[in-house]
C-alpha cells in the first residue's frame, strides 16, 4: 500500500458512495459508492461497500501534520493541506478555495491542493458541527450557499454507510482521467441522451471519486460509474465497463431509459434504490449547475477509508 495518512478529525465525512459507501471522505467521506446501477440493496454503498472483504490487515495511525498557517500566507503546495482547528480558520481556508476556483492561474498540482483542502476543511465541519453557523456567516453569499450544499450532500452520503470495516479494502486506487477529458464525455452524453452534465459528473463523483477507485461493490458492481454486468450487458453500448468514456455514456443512456431528463428523481432512484442517493447526487449536481467550477474542486478529492482506528487517506498507488 503507498504511504498512508490519518487525517485528522476526518470522522465526520463517512462515505464514499462514491462507491465507497462507508469509505469516501469529506462530505462524502469514503469510497466506492452504492450498490450499483439497478443495484437490488436500497441505502447501500455501491462499488466496493464496506463489508466487502479486504486483504490488507489495518496499519497503525500516522501521526497527523500539524496545521500551518494557511490562511495568512502562500500555502506550501509541497505539503499536504491541513483543515483548520478553529471556526474562523476554516472560513478563511473556504474562501481562499473558492478565490482558487475562480483563477484561471490556479491550475494543476495546485489546484489539486486546494480542492484537497475543501475536502478536508468540509469533513472538519462535519467533526465539529457547532462551528457551522460561525463558518457559514462569516463567508460570501455564494460561498455560503455551496458549502452548505456540498456538507447536506455528505450528509446524506453518510446515511448510507454500513458498519466500520476491520480490514482494508482489496481495491486499486489510481489517477482519474484528466478534466478536460471527463467534462467532454459528460458532455457528449448529455448531447446524446438529454441528461445534464453536472449529474453524470455527480455520480461519477459519489461512485468512485471521478474515477480513483477501482473496485467491485458487494453487489457486484464494477468501473468508474458502477454498473452491474447484467445491467452493463443491456445498457453499456458494446463497450468496456471499466473506459470512463463507455461508462459515462452507458450512465446517460440507462438514466434516459429510466426517465431523464423528464423525470430525474426517478431516473436516480433506478440507478440507485435510496432516497438518501438521490439527495447527494441532486445536491452536488446543483453546486456545480450554479458554478460550474466547483467540478475542478470535486475531481481533485481524495479516496478516505474509514477505520476502528481512524480515516485513512487511500492514495494513489495503494492496491498496486
Amino acid at each position: 500500500m503507498a504511504r498512508s495518512f490519518v487525517a485528522a478529525s476526518i470522522g465526520a465525512m463517512r462515505l464514499l458512495t462514491i462507491a465507497l459507501a462507508g469509505v469516501l471522505v469529506a462530505c462524502s467521506a469514503t469510497g466506492v459508492g452504492p450498490a450499483g446501477v439497478d443495484g437490488t440493496k436500497t441505502d447501500q454503498p455501491s462499488a466496493a461497500a464496506t463489508e466487502q472483504p479486504a486483504t490488507t490487515e489495518l496499519p497503525a495511525p500516522t501521526p497527523t501534520p500539524s496545521a500551518t498557517a494557511m490562511t495568512s500566507s502562500i500555502p506550501r503546495w509541497d505539503e499536504l493541506p491541513v483543515a483548520a482547528n478553529d471556526a474562523v480558520g476554516l472560513s478563511q481556508q473556504l474562501v481562499m478555495v473558492e478565490t482558487a476556483l475562480h483563477d484561471p492561474n490556479v491550475t494543476g498540482p495546485e489546484l489539486a491542493w486546494m480542492g484537497h483542502l475543501q475536502q478536508l476543511a468540509y469533513s472538519r465541519l462535519q467533526d465539529f458541527p457547532e462551528w457551522k453557523d460561525t463558518v457559514l456567516a462569516a463567508l460570501p453569499e455564494q460561498t455560503r450557499a455551496a458549502v452548505n450544499g456540498s456538507l447536506e450532500a455528505g450528509k446524506q452520503l453518510r446515511m448510507l454507510s454500513g458498519p466500520v470495516p476491520k480490514t482494508l479494502p482489496d481495491w486499486k486506487i489510481v489517477a482519474p482521467a484528466p478534466i478536460d477529458d471527463l467534462i467532454s464525455y459528460y458532455k457528449e452524453a448529455e448531447s446524446e441522451f438529454g441528461v445534464s452534465w453536472y449529474y453524470l459528473a455527480s455520480i461519477h463523483l459519489v461512485e468512485t471519486r471521478m474515477g480513483r477507485i477501482r473496485g467491485t461493490s458487494t453487489a457486484g458492481a464494477q468501473g468508474p460509474m458502477q454498473f452491474l454486468p447484467s445491467t452493463w450487458a443491456r445498457w453499456g453500448g458494446g463497450g468496456d465497463i471499466n473506459d470512463p468514456h463507455d461508462a459515462i455514456l452507458a450512465a446517460g443512456r440507462y438514466l434516459q431509459a429510466s426517465g431523464a431528463p423528464g423525470d430525474l428523481h426517478k431516473a436516480l432512484f433506478a440507478y440507485n434504490h435510496s432516497e438518501h442517493y438521490v439527495r447527494a447526487v441532486t445536491l452536488y449536481a446543483t453546486q456545480i449547475e450554479a458554478n460550474p467550477r466547483a467540478y475542478l474542486a470535486y475531481h481533485a478529492w481524495q479516496v478516505y477509508y474509514i477505520t476502528p482506528r481512524g480515516d485513512l487517506w487511500l492514495e494513489e498507488g495503494y492496491g498496486s
